[in-house]
């Protein structure tokens, strides 16, 4: 099983015994706010758990989709991935539940996995795209020196309106110069 640690999480391949939490997490509102209806249903968390545990085993691997676990509690607090994309590109994105946010844990994982993507498997930039109201997002691109490189006007629908999305970068050349 893949894994990474720092200090406090344990970041390693999704079980099968990740799923409650997993589809528990994808249910609080504050999660959903910046969600389409449809992608917060349960039976797709179940398939996406699915989904991720195969991934783990494909090869060559193109997605670390990790659940992330607190090395004290032993307890799933989220999950952070990195998409392997064409030309040394790769997505990132995490997600926790409310009880683990505000405690800096997403800037621990989201830093140990890119870290992981630029200096093991040869990455050479890695972006995320949020919805622009989601400010904790943005927030945690830029702690990780990423750089806001697009602002799409209307670029999604849901909840009945159009949202604005941004990209965020950074390069492996920039990476821990911020």
């Amino acid at each position: 099983m893949f894994e990474i640690k720092t200090k406090r999480l344990v970041l390693r391949d999704m079980t099968p015994a990740d799923e409650s939490a997993f589809v528990a997490m994808s249910q609080d509102a504050k999660y959903q706010r910046f969600y389409d209806e449809s992608d917060c249903d349960p039976d797709k968390y179940k398939e996406l758990t699915n989904l991720f545990i195969a991934q783990a085993t494909e090869e060559p691997r193109k997605s670390y989709q990790l659940a992330i676990e607190c090395r004290d509690s032993g307890k799933f607090i989220g999950t952070v991935c990195l998409r392997l994309e064409d030309n040394q590109q790769a997505s990132m994105g995490c997600a926790f539940s409310r009880a683990s946010q505000g405690s800096k844990f997403s800037h621990e994982a989201a830093l140990a996995l890119a870290d992981f993507g630029f200096t093991q498997l040869g990455v050479h930039r890695i972006y995320a795209e949020t919805i622009s109201k989601n400010l904790p997002a943005i927030k945690l691109c830029k702690s990780l020196g990423m750089r806001q490189e697009a602002h799409f006007r209307e670029h999604r629908f849901f909840k009945d309106q159009w949202w604005d999305t941004v990209v965020l970068a950074v390069l492996r050349t920039e990476w821990g110069k911020a």
